[in-house]
């Protein structure tokens, strides 16, 4: 078993108790957007966290332990995303990145948003247009240091 298997494992036993991500954030005790990107495979679980969410799904020994271990973060299958809803996401950066750029360094000087020390808020909202993807991102200014 690999840390790809238990993802795909995780998935499977999702879908067969017919959970929410809601659901599993609630067992690992953490954040609904926090703990879907753990259970995919970009986040390290505590041993308590691990286990909670292995009690839910009936996840083998083994998995508990590769949940543990910190994973390689942001491998995606290709260069450019071929899905369509996280290719929008990359177009998003390929149109936005550099207006996201001027802006923070106008607002806070020369830095970055860090994607460590960060939070994620996904959320429905309701339009009588359609209803919208409202996305909260909230990363500390880490400013670039002189030396």
């Amino acid at each position: 078993m690999n840390r790809n298997d238990v993802t795909e494992l995780i998935v499977s036993r999702k879908l067969e108790r017919k959970l929410r991500w809601d659901d599993v954030a609630e067992a690992v005790g953490q954040s609904k957007e926090w703990s879907t990107a753990a259970c995919l495979g970009q986040m390290a679980l505590s041993q308590e966290e691990a286990a909670r969410l292995a009690e839910l799904l009936d996840l083998p020994a083994e998995a508990v332990a590769l949940l543990q271990i910190p994973p390689y973060r942001g491998s995606l299958p290709t260069a450019v995303p071929t899905d369509p809803l996280i290719y929008r996401f990359y177009e998003l950066i390929s149109v936005y990145g550099t207006t996201f750029k001027e802006l923070i360094s106008e607002e806070f000087g020369d830095g970055i948003m860090s994607a460590i020390d960060f939070e994620m808020n996904l959320e429905r909202e309701p339009n009588d247009a359609g209803d919208r993807v409202r996305i909260t991102l909230s990363g500390k200014f880490l400013p670039y240091r002189r030396y």
